[in-house]
């Protein structure tokens, strides 16, 4: 928010709020990635939209602290996402592979689920959106999982009438683009809190989900399980 009463874009506001969650080694991104399933590998996943269809994101991206800021960089490039070894390779080109080893929250929770995507949405002065989406991948999966949080219209989507970013399990957001769905809501014009609880009750009880949505004078979130979430007007 300080960022953009300072004059910010929308994209530079849900980047910087994004990386002061990946640093953050109680989240499931960033610093506090959780292993795959051979117990010592960390791969994440970031995505980054803006309300006039650019986008940037990776998969898979190994040694990198911030991984939005690689998306961010992926952003500004001519391509929309970049995974594995490339886009490893891409952040080193840009001086953000600086290491990400496991933190010890993240050595006791292997073999666990760990669902705690971040995510930001935020409109700036000149009535433009973004959103970022920034995860670890859900807890012991095989080597090379790609999640949500890498695809456009699955865990982040940003439009003229908003924008999107969801966590929850990856699989299932990804098979319903429920971002895109929801803000499809939005353009038909369903308020903020009401789409969201139209994405969230798209599935069960057991599968966790959760969302958060700002359009042009309103903002909405909802979830169904207990998720820490934050909003500032």
């Amino acid at each position: 928010m300080a960022a953009l009463e300072h004059g910010a874009s929308a994209v530079e506001a849900v980047v910087k709020a994004t990386v002061m969650l990946e640093d953050d080694p109680s989240f499931n991104a960033g610093t506090g990635c959780v292993l795959r399933e051979d117990g010592k590998t960390i791969e994440a996943d970031a995505g980054l939209m803006d309300s006039m269809a650019q986008i940037g994101g990776v998969a898979s991206l190994k040694d990198a602290k911030n991984p939005i800021l690689v998306a961010s960089k992926v952003f500004e490039s001519r391509h929309i996402v970049l995974a594995g070894d490339g886009a490893a390779a891409f952040a080193e080109i840009n001086g953000l592979k600086n290491g990400n080893p496991p933190t010890g929250r993240a050595l006791a929770r292997f073999q666990g689920e760990a669902c705690d995507t971040v995510g930001a949405v935020a409109r700036d002065k000149d009535g433009r959106f973004a959103a970022a989406s920034s995860t670890g991948g859900i807890g012991n999966a095989m080597i090379g999982r790609v999640s949500d949080s890498s695809m456009p219209g699955c865990g982040y989507w940003a439009g003229p009438m908003g924008a999107v970013t969801a966590t929850g399990i990856g699989e299932e957001i990804a098979k319903k683009l429920l971002c895109r769905t929801v803000y499809g809501y939005l353009e038909s014009g369903v308020p903020s809190e009401e789409a969201c609880r139209q994405g969230v009750a798209l599935y069960p009880r057991e599968i966790s989900i959760g969302l958060l949505v700002i359009a042009a004078n309103a903002y909405g979130w909802a979830s169904n399980r207990n998720m820490a979430h934050a909003i500032l007007v």
